[in-house]
């Protein structure tokens, strides 16, 4: 039987969220989908997602980027699985994390949410924390900064800094890590 991986990228579907720290799943997946020399992305209105598919090897490869706020991203996760009869453990859901210094990135297999809300909403729908994350940091020293404050402050700069777009220097740095975060998924791909 042939396999199945589904690559998920979570981000934020509208035009102002587009390049944001928040979105470096769906840049990722641009990044892949040219790797891979998969399709076109197409939106499909059943999983509210926009799909591409490639062959890596033996296994085929489902590429997805959600078109729901990250929050939902379970909603949209579970139709994808559905649709394609997979199981969560071939599920791989590329994400920006802040607990991950800027410049590294980490795949990691049945872990907990780390506050993540668009992971946190995928492991409630789907009732497993079994499925891989490909978790790409996004960390910096103002973020480390601003933690250290109260409450609504600290709140409001964590909301305004995961939807900041990338610096010049960081855009041409996140080149290095998408190569690193490649190399790290084709062992799960094979």
């Amino acid at each position: 039987m042939a396999k199945m991986k589904l690559i998920v990228g979570i981000g934020n579907p509208d035009e102002q969220y587009k390049e944001t720290r928040h979105n470096v799943g769906f840049m990722f997946l641009d990044y892949l989908a040219r790797k891979l020399g998969a399709n076109d992305f197409e939106f499909d209105k059943k999983t509210n997602s926009l799909i591409s598919k490639t062959k890596s090897e033996k296994t085929t490869v489902i590429l997805a980027k959600l078109q729901m706020y990250v929050n939902k991203s379970g909603e949209a996760i579970k139709k994808l699985v559905t649709s394609y009869k997979l199981q969560a453990t071939s599920l791989i859901v590329v994400h920006d994390d802040l607990d991950i210094p800027f410049g590294n990135s980490k795949l990691s297999f049945d872990k907990n949410s780390g506050g993540h809300k668009g992971i946190e909403s995928i492991m409630r729908v789907l009732k497993t924390k079994k499925f891989y994350r490909l978790r790409i940091g996004t960390a910096t020293r103002s973020l480390a900064k601003a933690r250290q404050q109260s409450g609504k402050k600290r709140d409001k700069f964590v909301v305004s800094f995961v939807l900041s777009k990338f610096s010049k220097s960081e855009s041409d740095q996140l080149k290095k890590i998408f190569k690193e975060g490649y190399e790290k998924l084709i062992s799960v791909i094979k």
